[in-house]
C-alpha cells in the first residue's frame, strides 16, 4: 500500500503530522510532495523538523507565482511524480493552490484521492480558497469531514448521488493540538524572549488575500490592532507577503511584529495569550482548542459551529466591530466540552481507512 501525500502550506504540516504518523503505525508506505508554496524557513521547513513529520521525498520549490501558473506548475510536477510512483491513492489537505494541483493530478490519471477537510464552505467565491476545496471535493473519491456542517454541506451538494465516500472522522489539527501540547514547555521559550510570561497579551495573523490585498482592509485591521495594543500589548506573527505590503505603503504599527514562529512557539502563544484575533481558518479552531476567545478578521467563516456557539465573532475588517468585541472576549474563557472537532481520534481513523483502499 502506498499513498502519495501532497503539501505545501504551513496548516497542511500540521495536519498531516499525526496522518503521517498514524500511517508509519500501521505500516502503510507514504511518498511526501512538499510543492513549495510556502517558502520562508519558518512556515516550512521548521514544521518538518520539529513535528517529526518524514522529509519531503520530492521538493518542487514552486512559489511566488499568480494562482493560475503556480498551480499550473504544481499540477506538471505532481502529475511526473504520481507517474514514477504509481500510488494506491493521493492525499490532499484543506484549500490551497497545492491541493487542488494535487487533486487535479490524480482525478487525470484515474487514482483515487483522499480529501482532509472536505465540506467545508465559506460561500464567498471571491476567495481562492472556496474555489479550491469545492473543486477538490468533487474530483474526490474519500471526503473526510471534521464536522457535521461539512457533511451537511456536501449532502445539501448533491454528493450523495457522487461516486464517493464521506466520513465524519472529526479534526486532524485537534489530533496535533492534543499531541503536541505537553511538549511545548520543552521546546518552546517564546514567551520568555518576548518578555510576556505571565503578561496579558493578544495574538493577531493577517495573512488572507482579501485582507491583504485590499489597502483600505489592511489599513483599518492594523489601526484596530494600534488601539487594543493601548490595553494588552498585541503579538503579530507577520507573514512575509504581509510585512513586504505593510512596508511598501507605509501603514503605521504602534507595536512591533515578530517574525513568522514555528508550530511550539504558535501554540505557547496560543496558551498564553487573552484573545486572539485572525484571518486565518486554522488559528480560528486552535483558540478554541486553547479555550480563547476568537475574532474572525474576515467577512464570514467555514467553522459556522464556533460562531454558534458563541466563541468567535465575525468583525469583518470594520475598526470599531474589532475593538468592541475584543473588549468583550478579552481574557474570556471560553468552554471546548461539546467536543466540536471529534475525539482526537481523527487521524487514527483516516489512516484505517486509507489503508483499506
Amino acid at each position: 500500500m502506498k499513498i502519495v501525500t501532497v503539501l505545501g502550506a504551513r496548516p497542511q504540516f500540521i495536519k498531516a503530522a499525526t496522518v503521517s504518523r498514524a500511517l508509519r503505525e500501521i505500516q502503510v508506505t507514504e511518498v511526501i510532495i512538499h510543492t513549495g508554496q510556502h517558502f520562508d524557513r519558518n512556515m516550512s521547513e521548521v514544521f518538518f523538523k520539529e513535528m517529526a513529520i518524514p522529509r519531503p521525498d520530492y521538493n518542487l520549490e514552486i512559489s511566488g507565482l499568480s494562482h493560475g501558473a503556480m498551480t499550473g506548475r504544481m499540477l506538471e510536477e505532481i502529475e511526473s511524480v504520481l507517474l514514477k510512483e504509481k500510488p494506491d491513492s493521493v492525499l490532499v489537505y484543506g484549500d490551497t493552490n497545492s491541493t487542488l494541483a494535487g487533486a487535479l493530478a490524480a482525478a487525470k490519471l484515474h487514482i483515487p484521492i483522499a480529501h482532509v477537510e472536505a465540506g467545508l464552505r465559506s460561500f464567498e467565491m471571491k476567495m481562492p480558497e472556496e474555489i479550491n476545496r469545492i473543486l477538490t471535493d468533487r474530483i474526490s473519491r474519500y471526503l473526510f469531514c471534521p464536522t457535521t456542517t461539512a457533511v451537511d454541506n456536501l449532502k445539501r451538494e448533491g454528493f450523495d448521488a457522487f461516486e464517493c465516500e464521506i466520513s465524519q472522522p472529526g479534526d486532524v489539527m485537534y489530533d496535533a493540538v492534543l499531541y503536541y501540547k505537553a511538549q511545548v514547555p520543552k521546546k518552546s521559550t517564546i514567551l520568555e524572549s518576548l518578555e510576556v510570561k505571565d503578561q496579558p497579551f493578544s495574538l493577531a495573523t493577517i495573512h488572507r488575500a482579501e485582507n491583504t490585498d485590499n489597502l483600505e482592509r489592511l489599513g483599518a485591521i492594523c489601526e484596530a490592532l494600534n488601539q487594543i495594543n493601548q490595553q494588552s500589548k498585541v503579538i503579530l506573527p507577520l507573514h512575509p507577503r504581509t510585512r513586504a505590503i505593510l512596508d511598501k505603503n507605509n501603514i503605521r504599527l504602534d507595536f512591533t511584529p515578530i517574525e513568522p514562529v514555528g508550530y511550539f512557539d504558535m501554540l505557547a502563544l496560543l496558551d498564553g495569550c487573552n484573545l486572539v484575533l485572525t484571518d486565518s481558518g486554522g488559528l480560528q479552531k486552535e483558540a478554541y482548542f486553547f479555550s480563547k476567545y476568537c475574532i474572525t478578521l474576515r467577512d464570514q467563516t467555514e467553522w459556522v459551529e464556533l460562531v454558534e456557539a458563541g466563541v468567535n465573532t465575525i468583525t469583518g475588517t470594520d475598526m470599531a466591530l474589532i475593538t468592541q468585541a475584543a473588549a468583550k472576549g478579552m481574557g474570556k474563557t471560553v468552554t471546548t466540552s461539546a467536543q466540536l472537532y471529534g475525539d482526537g481520534r481523527a487521524s487514527q481513523l483516516i489512516a484505517e481507512k486509507l489503508s483499506k483502499i
